[in-house]
């Protein structure tokens, strides 16, 4: 495996895990406004929360290119005030993957918040326990493995980004080449060896990352049939 095959891992692995803190911390408040709410615009919220799973990837990213280009509304802005634009840069990679993998981080955790009985949080505020109390010491114990659903899924799904990252930070080695361009990039040089390396160590990590998803599901089924 070459040093650029090795750079493109370690860059991928830093966009996984930097998206995945803050795809965390966005969700948690619009997972649990969802699981509780009775908005009206809740159906809207939702579905836009859910579209980068039914929209293009290369569309997304047209978007998300336009408005962090020099010509774009955050892109000129921050020209404007003397700093760079946001494309074809880490940064711009980290709100890409963010945006597109937000489904992956909300649902789980709505889900997982939604499960929460609705009486034990009644019987606290009975108590006059406060909110974040109420949150800290029984909505997250209860909600602990919506939380490592979504934390391995947001982290799986960067990993594997291709449309939305060539995009917006096209293929640059060292800056924003990530492992599923630099795949492409090896097979458009006709290097099936070396995108094959590259392919297999994305393959294994899909592997472990779904074993790990469907055992956390299979446990919390079995606890519930144990308990009832």
């Amino acid at each position: 495996m070459s040093a650029n095959d090795l750079q493109a891992i370690w860059l991928t692995l830093q966009l996984a895990a930097v998206s995945t803190v803050i795809l965390l911390i966005l969700s948690l408040p619009l997972a649990w406004w969802l699981s509780q709410t009775t908005s009206r615009w809740r159906a809207l919220v939702e579905a836009t929360v859910a579209l980068p799973l039914v929209l293009p990837p290369t569309v997304l990213g047209f978007y998300l290119l336009v408005a962090l280009g020099p010509e774009g509304f955050i892109g000129g802005s921050l020209e404007a005030l003397g700093m760079q634009h946001l494309a074809f840069s880490f940064t711009g990679l980290v709100i890409g993957s963010v945006v597109y993998s937000l489904p992956f981080a909300v649902q789980p955790l709505q889900n997982a918040f939604a499960s929460v009985p609705r009486e034990l949080l009644e019987a606290a505020a009975c108590l006059r326990a406060r909110f974040f109390d109420r949150f800290r010491h029984l909505v997250l114990p209860l909600a602990k493995r919506g939380f490592i659903t979504a934390a391995v899924l947001s982290f799986a799904h960067t990993i594997g980004e291709f449309g939305v990252v060539l995009m917006i930070g096209g293929n640059i080695p060292g800056e924003t080449q990530v492992v599923s361009i630099a795949i492409y990039d090896h097979v458009e040089g006709l290097n099936y060896g070396a995108a094959n390396q590259l392919s297999l160590w994305l393959l294994a990590f899909s592997l472990v990352v779904l074993l790990i998803v469907y055992s956390l599901n299979r446990g919390q089924a079995v606890m519930k049939l144990r308990g009832a």
